[in-house]
This record gives structure tokens, C-alpha cells and sequence, in this order.
């Protein structure tokens, strides 16, 4: 399987890996088809994201789609990150394939998730 620059870089050195002691939102979802597991928690100062961490057991595409998700995500407000779009992470990894397209939508239920918990 063949990636981007972008995936390769994430993956080989992920940005936000880890745990978020005492975070205003945590999530942990499975994707149901190929098992990948994700991990995302945030902490929010003055109303944006000023701290966020996540874990992911799965494959190459899934930790960098959840390295991706997190920069893109970090000092955004409730809803300017309500407003990121599947379709602008995948183009920030500079693409998936199609076998790979599950990566991205188990990150941006992790992301509509963790922000279903914060009010």
C-alpha cells in the first residue's frame, strides 16, 4: 500500500500522542469494521482547545489521521472545530486510499464525539 508524504510523517512521528491528565472531554471508540481503536481527549481554556491528546491502536492511516485530527483541532474554538470536514483531513495527509478512507471517519467520530460531551 502506497502513502503520502503527509501519512508517512505523521505516522513516524505523530503530534499529540498520549494521555491528557484531568481533560474536560475524553472518547474512546472502536471502528467496527477493522478494529482500529482511538482515543481522543481535550482540555479547553477560555473557550478554545488549548490541550489535546490521543492514542490509537490501528494501522498506519489511523495513528496518522489522529495526529493530523489533533493539530488541526488545537487553539479552536467549540465551533470552529465543529466545523472541520473529513474531506479537509483527508486532504491535509494528502490523501487516502480507499482501503485506507476508514482511518478518516473513525477520527471524525472521535472528534464529533469528544465535542458532543462539551458544552
Amino acid at each position: 500500500m502506497s502513502y503520502s508524504q503527509e501519512v508517512l510523517k505523521h505516522f513516524e512521528h505523530p503530534c499529540n500522542v498520549g494521555e491528557l491528565a484531568e481533560p474536560d472531554a475524553e472518547v474512546r471508540l472502536e471502528h467496527p469494521v477493522c478494529g482500529d481503536i482511538m482515543k481522543l481527549a481535550v482540555k479547553l481554556a477560555d473557550g478554545r482547545i488549548s490541550e489535546v491528546r490521543y492514542q490509537t491502536r490501528g494501522c498506519v492511516a489511523s495513528i496518522a489521521a489522529g495526529s493530523c485530527l489533533t493539530e488541526m483541532m488545537r487553539g479552536k474554538s467549540l465551533a470552529e472545530a465543529r466545523s472541520i470536514r473529513r474531506e479537509t483531513l483527508v486532504e491535509e495527509l494528502g490523501g487516502l486510499t480507499n482501503a485506507s478512507m476508514h482511518a478518516s471517519h473513525l477520527a471524525m467520530d472521535a472528534l464529533e464525539a469528544v465535542l458532543g460531551k462539551l458544552k
